[in-house]
């Protein structure tokens, strides 16, 4: 870090967050109704990240939370009607790009597209609904397709929305955590039987150790940096698995504390620069060196677990070359980590996408978990493993049902479970598990799906290989796009394509509950103030009018009044969310499952033991000649774009971030323009030379998609967003 790193405010930096600056636009761009935009942060919950505070508060510290992210969102709640002339001619929205398209204004009224029609014309609901329905006459539930995003969504919308598909017939209804951390929920549900973090954020201050894996909070989850301000003032050590030195990791000014924002804070103590992929291979040798130096607890594990004889016998056996070449690093690396985590009477392991974005996610997140059992950080205060989310909305999603293999609660299809739900909705459901929302445009793209009801989302451009997954979307004849804005994936052509506008979480009616990243359920209050914005509906009653006006036989469980006769009936069906119906102010919320899991074991496992798990080292040899491409964020709420700039690393979103000694191989130099080149298709970019592991290189997500061939975790299903690819110079 440079002398002028201590420069107040940091304004010798090139490099950081303009958070004040960022706060003087958020006012500009929300002028037109600052009373309203103020309500929102004062009293909604947040619909930003996963951390989720309500109102300017949350249940980890005093004081004010807000951040960039937040702000930038809060203009998709205030922004008024789009033209509908803007949607007439669909290839000329479409140049415009995401981010210009989004800044067109909201959806306010129906509109519909039919095949051979330039664009979109403006539809009445009935219309709307009706042209739907004569469409999808006769047409199975196993021919339909639901997906759902997490941004700004309610629980309640996750409910009304799988039970929709579900009485529609269809159990091919996923979520957007399908591309994030659906290895998360597989690794901790096999291994500790319950897949959801297991502590809260308030373990984060007091802890002796945070250890952070594949993940940037700083440029994702920017309030988490001033729990780790406190926590280091506590004491706490940060050690950073990542094959990139982040620098919004070695200082970040956090502008609601004063000594942050003058001088900013160290939230890395210690680095680990693992290859790509190298996960498995360190924390391996971190536990094979732990059990050499007796940093093992024998007695917790005898106790609480099972598998672990097994498990050492196969650490013994692993060759510490192989770990080295697997890994990145050195013995003497993994030592160094096992003995800070040796001497450390409680951790908090965080950890994103960088483990579970690959083939082999869910054997990420076993590994984590063996690194947390093998000292007993579980149940205790001040430990956990809190996989962190990067939406409001995408914990509660899954629990509430939008899962192609279970039902609300964790009730698996086809299970004995099963019949008591269908008692409680009067109707059948179908028993064999859906398709994932991969396996979905397959099927598309066979030609399979006759409806793809997406209720946000622009699966467009957040999937892998982004021709075939346009060739798919493009090949489904009925597309229905329920959203606040319009994306891309919606200007795709289809047979009839329908667009329904949709009230943001602060305008429905009864008020709405999401869960965060420590399974927090937070209810937000219907915010005045917002005029109503044309024939906007709320989120939660759109799919039930949909499915309704196709199966009129089922419409009288799909009625419901508010969104308090929601959240009575998941009260019914989902035991975890039990007290979800007494939520109804400002500020009301319950954390199911209590501040931290596993107090008492782990009843949901055989015998009551967590799992200790034996993992293979994957194979992750690069073919001669070619670099380990993956993918970042920045500058971004997942595939919304906020900037072409990202103020934490400074690159451009056409920038490839490379290691300065395989730069120098190939002749290239910093600013130099190169072609990446895949399997599955090519992209052009300009060099940065950055502090990344050789023979690795990253370029922003989504843009990186056109590189990212189809390729799937076999348990979970998420994709992994890596690829080989050849560099070129032009």
């Amino acid at each position: 870090m440079s002398a002028r790193s201590w420069i107040p405010f940091g304004l010798g930096e090139k490099d950081k967050p303009r958070h004040y600056r960022e706060m003087a636009r958020a006012v500009l761009d929300n002028r037109g109704n600052l009373p309203y935009a103020w309500r929102i942060l004062r009293d909604g919950v947040c619909d930003g990240c996963s951390l989720g505070p309500y109102g300017l508060r949350d249940n980890v510290i005093p004081g004010v939370h807000l951040c960039t992210t937040r702000l930038k969102l809060l203009r998709l709640n205030t922004m008024s009607a789009l033209d509908p002339r803007h949607l007439e001619d669909a290839d000329a929205a479409a140049a415009l790009g995401e981010e210009a398209l989004r800044g067109l204004g909201r959806l306010s009224h129906p509109m519909v597209r039919e095949r051979g029609d330039r664009g979109f014309r403006v539809a009445s609901w009935d219309e709307a609904l009706d042209r739907i329905a004569e469409r999808l006459a006769g047409v199975p539930g196993e021919r339909m397709g639901f997906y759902a995003t997490s941004r700004g969504l309610t629980n309640e919308t996750y409910y009304a929305f799988q039970k929709a598909a579900r009485l529609a017939g269809s159990n091919h209804v996923d979520l957007c955590s399908r591309m994030c951390h659906a290895a998360t929920v597989s690794g901790l549900s096999e291994t500790l039987g319950v897949g959801a973090p297991t502590c809260s954020l308030s373990d984060l201050i007091g802890t002796d150790l945070v250890i952070l894996l594949g993940t940037d909070i700083a440029n994702n989850q920017p309030v988490t940096t001033k729990y780790l301000h406190y926590a280091r003032e506590r004491g706490a050590r940060i050690l950073v698995v990542n094959p990139y030195r982040e620098p919004g990791l070695e200082r970040y000014w956090v502008p609601s504390v004063a000594k942050s924002a003058l001088f900013g804070t160290v939230l890395m103590d210690d680095f680990f620069q693992v290859h790509v992929g190298g996960d498995i291979a360190f924390l391996s040798g971190v536990l094979k060196r732990l059990y050499e130096i007796g940093g093992v607890d024998e007695a917790w594990l005898a106790e609480r677990a099972s598998g672990v004889d097994e498990h050492r016998a196969h650490l013994e056996a692993l060759d510490w070359t192989a770990l080295e070449l697997s890994s990145g690093l050195s013995r003497a690396d993994m030592d160094r980590f096992a003995r800070s985590y040796a001497a450390a009477k409680s951790a908090v392991f965080v950890y994103s996408m960088g483990l579970t974005q690959h083939r082999f996610g869910v054997d990420n997140v076993k590994a984590v978990v063996n690194l947390a059992l093998a000292r007993g950080m579980l149940g205790r205060p001040k430990t956990g493993i809190m996989p962190i989310r990067g939406h409001s909305g995408v914990q509660g999603g899954g629990e509430c049902g939008v899962d192609p293999h279970k039902l609300p609660g964790g009730v698996a299809i086809g299970s004995e479970g099963q019949a008591q739900v269908e008692r409680a909705w009067g109707h059948s459901i179908p028993r064999e598990p859906g398709w994932r929302i991969p396996q979905l445009m397959e099927a598309a793209h066979r030609g399979e799906i006759d409806l793809l009801y997406s209720l946000g989302g622009n699966l467009l451009d957040t999937l892998p290989d982004r021709e075939f997954v346009r060739e798919a979307i493009s090949r489904v004849p009925v597309r229905v796009h329920q959203d606040l804005v319009v994306n891309p994936a919606a200007l795709l052509p289809g047979e009839l394509v329908v667009l329904l506008p949709a009230q943001t979480r602060y305008e429905q009616r009864g008020g709405g509950t999401t869960t965060n990243t420590e399974r927090r359920i937070r209810f937000t209050p219907e915010i005045a103030g917002h005029p109503q914005l044309g024939e906007a509906r709320p989120e939660w009653e759109i799919p039930g009018q949909v499915i309704s006006r196709l199966r009129p036989e089922r419409a009288d469980a799909l009625a419901w009044a508010d969104g308090a006769a929601i959240r009575r009936e998941m009260a019914q069906l989902m035991p975890t969310y039990a007290g979800v119906e007494t939520l109804r102010e400002k500020g009301d919320w319950i954390q199911w499952g209590g501040d931290r899991l596993f107090r008492d074991g782990f009843p949901a496992m055989p015998e009551g033991r967590a799992r200790c798990s034996v993992i293979p080292l994957p194979e992750t040899r690069l073919p001669e000649g070619q670099f380990y491409l993956t993918t970042r964020r920045g500058k971004q709420f997942n595939a919304m774009v906020y900037g072409q700039s990202d103020p934490l690393t400074g690159a451009g979103r056409d920038q490839v971030f490379m290691n300065e000694g395989d730069a120098r191989a190939l002749g290239l130099g910093e600013g130099s323009r190169v072609r990446l080149r895949s399997e599955v298709g090519r992209l052009d970019g300009t060099v940065r030379l950055s502090a990344v592991k050789p023979r690795s290189l990253q370029v922003f997500w989504p843009e990186g998609n056109v590189l990212i061939p189809r390729r799937y975790d076999p348990v979970s299903g998420e994709p992994d967003y890596g690829a080989c690819v050849l560099v070129e110079p032009l």
